[in-house]
């Protein structure tokens, strides 16, 4: 949830992340976005896994006793530091961390069977080059799994400091997903959160799963020649 905006007005996840976890719908948001990730793609225990922005680790160590890996990757520092926090809490032996600056292209080199990423890909200016990059990532029958918010007229955040996106189209984000070579995609809702909305007046705003599978390793090779 931490990676950063790609400009100059970037908000400062370092200094929010020591008291991230104690947000209730925050944590709430992430177990719903888990149980739905679980449901839908039954994790299994000869599976690597890269958690793309995965701030405290809150949906990483959900995973991580179902999986046989786990990379949590994020831009900021002071997310991982938190969730190294936790793996040596907890003698988590599976999942590792690791920091890398924002931008499809400084995504790491790597083989994984799943990548995930939760309320993150709003914070990413550019989805296509991303997709692409997460393409060529996963291993022939590997899948993707992208959990973000609906359409939501910039009002789901407070501050929009670091926002490119405000909530996304589900047919639109499909098409992104097709372009990049993923198949069999499917989408649910996963997650329901409650916001005021002023005046005693509330607001519910929704968040999608969307999965979408490797089915040929042909289009990644090419694409890594290029």
């Amino acid at each position: 949830m931490g990676i950063k905006r790609q400009n100059m007005d970037k908000r400062d996840f370092d200094k929010e992340a020591a008291r991230w976890d104690e947000d209730p719908g925050r944590v709430r948001l992430a177990n719903d976005i888990a149980d739905a990730l679980i449901e839908g793609i039954k994790p299994a225990s000869d599976m690597d896994v890269l958690d793309f922005g995965c701030g405290t680790g809150l949906v990483t160590l959900r995973l991580a006793p179902l999986v046989r890996s786990v990379t949590g990757m994020d831009s900021s520092r002071g997310m991982l530091d938190v969730l190294e926090a936790k793996i040596a809490k907890y003698g988590v032996r599976n999942v590792q961390t690791l920091r890398v600056d924002s931008g499809p292209g400084n995504v790491p080199a790597g083989r994984y069977d799943l990548i995930l990423s939760s309320m993150t890909l709003h914070h990413v200016q550019e989805i296509g080059p991303l997709l692409e990059r997460f393409f060529n990532l996963l291993a022939p029958g590997g899948l993707l799994c992208v959990a973000d918010l609906d359409l939501d007229e910039g009002c789901f955040h407070s501050d929009n400091t670091g926002v490119f996106h405000f909530g996304f189209d589900r047919d639109r984000l499909q098409a992104a997903f097709l372009k990049a070579g993923f198949e069999g995609i499917r989408t649910r809702t996963a997650a329901e959160v409650v916001k005021p909305a002023g005046e005693g007046e509330t607001r519910t705003f929704t968040v999608f799963l969307m999965i979408g599978s490797k089915n040929t390793d042909r289009k990644g090779a090419k694409r890594e020649k290029s």
